[in-house]
């Protein structure tokens, strides 16, 4: 069971399970499904996951072993991404201010800015890059700090 903290409404979840199933394997198994939500979100956002119209199961097969490669191709890139930023293989020497960490619709785009098309200038492609990502740090750092002190207030 959770309460939201905007409202205060309660939500829970059925669980059907061995009985041996301890409350921490539960509170997991309900974490990843958020998770695998978010995943979805993306691919359909991103890769056109649900842009299909076709009439046989084989050709929606193919439609959707195809975009969630690309989704997966997208995560991966994403993961090597993050795994740089801390062996200083950054694609610029370190900022200013924090940047959100690449994300996999930032990934999307720069592939479509730099790659697939004839290729813009790419210190122009990566500084709006940049830009962006510092923005959406300082909007999550905004964001968190006024979630604190709308927690605090509550208290």
């Amino acid at each position: 069971m959770r309460r939201s903290l905007a409202d205060g409404e309660l939500a829970y979840y059925v669980c059907y399970g061995p009985a041996e199933t301890s409350l921490a394997e539960l509170v997991g198994v309900a974490g990843v499904r958020w998770t695998v939500e978010c995943g979805f979100q993306q691919g359909k956002g991103e890769t056109g996951l649900d842009h299909y119209q076709v009439r046989r199961y084989q050709a929606w097969y193919r439609h959707v072993t195809l975009s969630m490669l690309a989704q997966a191709f997208l995560a991966v890139e994403r993961a090597r991404a993050a795994a740089k930023v801390g062996t200083g293989g950054a694609e610029r020497a370190e900022p200013a201010e924090p940047l959100v960490a690449l994300s996999v619709p930032e990934i999307r785009r720069l592939l479509c800015l730099l790659v697939w098309p004839p290729p813009a200038e790419p210190a122009r492609v990566l500084g709006w890059s940049w830009w962006r990502r510092r923005h959406q740090a300082r909007a999550r750092r905004s964001h968190w700090q006024r979630r604190q002190r709308q927690r605090k207030e509550r208290l």
